[in-house]
């Protein structure tokens, strides 16, 4: 392959924003050795691709020769120190690499890189109420970041996910919530309130409560957002699809849902509910 060739098919990983670290790491090493590298910024773009792949393929010596370019070109780059950082996480005590990180995090709070690659160390060292409390932290931050959210839902239910647990099931749903996977959601929603109300001898005529009261009003979110038809809300990044019988559920869920608004006592707060879900339509 041409240098021309060779240069274009890494800039093409990088556009696509792809790792391919094999054919990245054959074709950059070439260009490294040859002296023949990008122009201008997309050099040290090269270099930063070039020593994530060459740290994926255990060729740290490559990734050293990247990082020292990198380094003396920007020197205190936060970019540069978080790659360094996952540099050492191929080679050093998981300890050593978690205090790397928590001093990257008391010179500059607001480095959320650093902050993301320190709780994915801490997931795999398997501390994970650790990586959980951490990232939870992280998101009260950095609220809109789609992977964060996406990441603790998948915590939730690759890790932590009890069957025998309904708690945890609304945890993983309010978190898809958060994270605009509305189908996913739903599901998990559902199979919370089935885990609760499966045992009741009338689940229709027996108000809803705490945790069932929490899922229901779930329920009804999903299914508003979901028939409102806005876009992207119908879209899942978890290929969830969205129920046939949306109608239905969204109706059950405003008949439970006002079913917990019984008795004169309650009966301002029940028009108070019943306007506002009729807003809603």
């Amino acid at each position: 392959m041409s240098v021309s060739s060779a240069l274009q098919r890494l800039a093409n990983y990088r556009f696509n924003n792809s790792r391919a670290s094999l054919d990245v790491f054959k074709h950059g090493q070439s260009l490294l050795k040859s002296g023949v590298t990008p122009k201008n910024d997309e050099s040290w773009e090269f270099l930063e691709q070039l020593a994530l792949a060459a740290i994926d393929l255990d060729k740290l010596d490559v990734a050293d020769v990247c990082l020292q370019k990198l380094g003396a070109k920007f020197p205190g780059s936060p970019r540069v120190e978080v790659l360094t950082g996952i540099r050492m996480e191929a080679s050093e005590p998981i300890t050593t690499v978690l205090e790397y990180y928590n001093d990257l995090l008391i010179a500059d709070p607001t480095n959320a890189a650093a902050w993301k690659r320190r709780i994915s160390v801490l997931r795999r060292a398997r501390s994970l109420d650790k990586a959980t409390e951490e990232l939870i932290q992280y998101l009260d931050t950095f609220y809109t970041d789609p992977e964060g959210w996406l990441e603790l839902a998948d915590i939730y239910v690759s890790n932590l996910l009890n069957p025998q647990n309904p708690f945890t099931f609304v945890q993983f749903a309010e978190t898809a919530y958060s994270s605009g996977d509305l189908p996913l959601a739903l599901k998990m929603f559902l199979v919370a309130i089935e885990m609760m109300e499966r045992d009741l001898e009338s689940p229709e005529t027996t108000p809803p409560t705490g945790l069932a009261f929490r899922a229901w009003w779930g329920i009804k979110l999903c299914a508003r957002h979901l028939l409102g038809g806005a876009s992207g809300v119908t879209s899942s990044p978890s290929n969830t699809p969205v129920p046939k019988h949306l109608k239905s559920v969204d109706a059950l869920a405003t008949e439970r849902v006002l079913g917990a608004y019984k008795g004169k006592e309650l009966e301002e707060r029940r028009r108070l509910v019943e306007r506002w879900l009729s807003s809603s339509k």
